[in-house]
């Protein structure tokens, strides 16, 4: 292992709830990095830790473990589980469609149900609503620091039996492209989609080329107008829509020095989706 251990949860840090779970990791071992990944996941959202784990995982080193907590079903008879992905890391959480984008993007190897009558704080008591600190902290630490393998986390389950969450799989045609609103780049409001660049190109497209974009939820269109793609925001005017290419090699949309999703109250998820048709350009005389 790695002796990383990295921590997502929707607590938010204006109480005890993320320093308790640290707390129990260092007194399995002192000696153990821990790093946070983000603690603002909004509530409950499962789809956003979903996405977020998937954002993050790939530039960290192989052994490296995981801790993803939205589990708006705590004490419920959803299963706790530790899933190894492809690239030998490891990601212990609640399933309950948490692991849909790793399971897609990444791919997932191996399963294993956290036994918790070995891997459960001691003296925990009968408390079923901090699985967090109780279970995913402790075992979590525990397989970071080599006190258990991870074959000692649990019986193992197959990968078909995760949970995922509905996905949107992007479509083209001739002349256009439709996908999801995955996420948002949430300080700059940008849209971040899941439309691959490399799908994206099948349009023959160019720098300074126009798509009329089109954004629409399930029950109505949200926005429609011409945006050029561009390489980055030096592209664009102040205040103008641009196409680009974000960090993860897909297609996002953005407002330059502005906000794209408070500018036009877009949201994430499955629910929302966006078309890029590709315009011909206006030449002036």
């Amino acid at each position: 292992m790695a002796n990383n251990l990295v921590i997502q949860t929707d607590f938010g840090l204006s109480d005890g709830a993320v320093s308790a779970m640290y707390g129990v990791a260092i007194s399995v071992d002192p000696a153990l990095r821990i790093f946070d990944l983000t603690h603002d996941i909004p509530q409950y959202n499962i789809w956003e830790g979903s996405y977020r784990l998937y954002q993050t995982i790939s530039y960290w080193p192989e052994g490296t473990v995981f801790i993803s907590v939205v589990d708006p079903g705590v004490g419920s008879d959803r299963r706790s589980i530790v899933a190894k992905t492809t690239q030998n890391q490891y990601i212990v959480t609640p399933d309950n469609g948490t692991l849909t984008h790793i399971k897609d993007e990444i791919g997932i190897v191996e399963v294993r149900i956290i036994d918790e009558s070995v891997n459960r704080l001691p003296k925990s008591g009968e408390s079923y609503t901090f699985h967090g600190r109780d279970v995913y902290a402790y075992t979590g630490a525990r397989l970071a620091s080599g006190v258990i393998s991870f074959e000692e986390v649990g019986p193992e389950v197959t990968v078909d039996s995760v949970v995922e969450l509905a996905k949107f799989v992007p479509t083209i045609d001739e002349a256009s492209v439709t996908g999801n609103i995955d996420i948002l780049d949430i300080r700059f409001g940008n849209l971040w989609t899941n439309i691959a660049r490399t799908l994206f190109l099948q349009l023959n497209v160019e720098y300074g080329d126009n798509f009329e974009v089109t954004i629409h939820n399930d029950t109505r269109q949200v926005y429609k107008n011409i945006m050029t793609y561009g390489r980055s925001f030096a592209d664009s005017h102040l205040g103008e829509p641009l196409i680009y290419v974000n960090s993860l090699d897909n297609l996002g949309i953005a407002l330059n020095q502005g906000s794209f999703a408070k500018a036009y109250h877009i949201e994430t998820g499955a629910n929302w989706k966006i078309s890029l048709r590709k315009v011909p350009k206006v030449i002036y005389n």
